[in-house]
């Protein structure tokens, strides 16, 4: 499945980006997209420009963007493809801001980055730059942990069900369609995970409902959890038939639990190598805040992570006037 055309991939010539650009550049291939290597070079604070004065601000700035320019040819050299389209972009200013610029003023439709965290302590593996581009960048965003060099063995997609958001079913359709395509591109096992709970449940009880009468509650809304998800992965096109020639027959699981819990522990137990979940949630200021459940899951997953934004969604980060 033909899925980006204008693929950004952060570059920094001061980490291992190497699993990152390895990626790209094979996304780029199957594909036939373009690929912008960028690195930042950042502000000169201003008490810092005061006391420069050997070489004007501008001049030092000009230097060092020079420099990542170098860098940045250096390695593109490295990927010896003529058929991929590469370029080079220093950027100067906040990292997270003019990556975000650079995704709305070049429109590209994915962002890839080396995670900022060793991975080596759980929950410290997306960094402060990390979160923001997850929360706030238009497109899609591939956060990979450093230490990958192989291919994905295995790709959880978790989905969620609101019957009254179209939004919601909208960035399923999105987060099925993006993991359906790599688990095939790939050859890796598909996992699809929804978690849900009964919100009434705990009441029951207290109305006088007799614990048979729960259980047959709670085992109906099972059945039609799992009767939406397969209905779900079949509306989309990533059928659940395991006659199926064009994609990966996926493994489904529903799951009674909290997901903010349950998803990031079915990733462990899965030993799931790439997670492809959406970030943003219905309510709050639109483009900002992501929601509690996503950050919570990305706070305890140890695996790289593709984030995704439902259609429509407008990054609070703008083009300079």
């Amino acid at each position: 499945m033909k899925r980006f055309a204008k693929i950004l991939v952060i570059a920094d010539a001061g980490a291992d980006h190497s699993a990152a650009l390895k990626c790209a550049v094979t996304l780029a291939k199957n594909n036939q997209a373009s690929l912008t290597l960028v690195d930042i070079v950042d502000s000169i604070p201003t008490e810092l420009q005061m006391a420069i004065t050997a070489v004007t601000p501008k001049e030092l700035c000009d230097i060092a963007v020079a420099e990542k320019r170098k860098e940045l040819r250096q390695i593109i050299r490295t990927i010896g493809d003529e058929e991929i389209a590469v370029e080079e972009k220093v950027l100067v200013g906040n990292s997270f801001i003019e990556i975000i610029r650079q995704v709305l003023g070049g429109g590209h439709d994915l962002v890839i980055k080396c995670a900022e965290g060793a991975g080596r302590v759980r929950g410290l593996l997306f960094g402060s730059t990390d979160m923001h581009l997850m929360r706030k960048c238009p497109c899609p965003v591939w956060i990979i942990k450093p230490t990958e060099h192989h291919r994905y063995r295995r790709i959880l997609a978790a989905v969620d069900q609101d019957p009254e958001d179209a939004e919601k079913d909208a960035l399923n359709r999105q987060i099925l369609e993006m993991a359906s395509s790599l688990a095939l591109s790939e050859s890796s096992e598909l996992h699809i995970v929804h978690a849900w709970r009964l919100l009434a449940e705990v009441h029951y009880s207290r109305a006088g409902v007799s614990e048979a009468e729960v259980g047959a509650i709670v085992a109906k809304e099972a059945s039609e959890r799992r009767r939406w998800l397969r209905n779900l992965v079949n509306k989309y096109g990533v059928t659940a038939d395991k006659d199926a020639i064009h994609f990966p027959t996926p493994q489904l699981h529903v799951i009674k639990g909290n997901a903010k819990h349950f998803i990031a522990a079915k990733a462990r137990e899965l030993d799931v190598d790439l997670v492809v979940m959406g970030t943003v949630a219905r309510t709050g200021i639109a483009g900002f805040f992501m929601g509690n459940t996503a950050e919570s899951i990305l706070a305890q997953l140890d695996c790289s992570v593709l984030t995704v934004k439902p259609p429509g969604f407008i990054s609070p980060v703008t083009l300079k006037a």
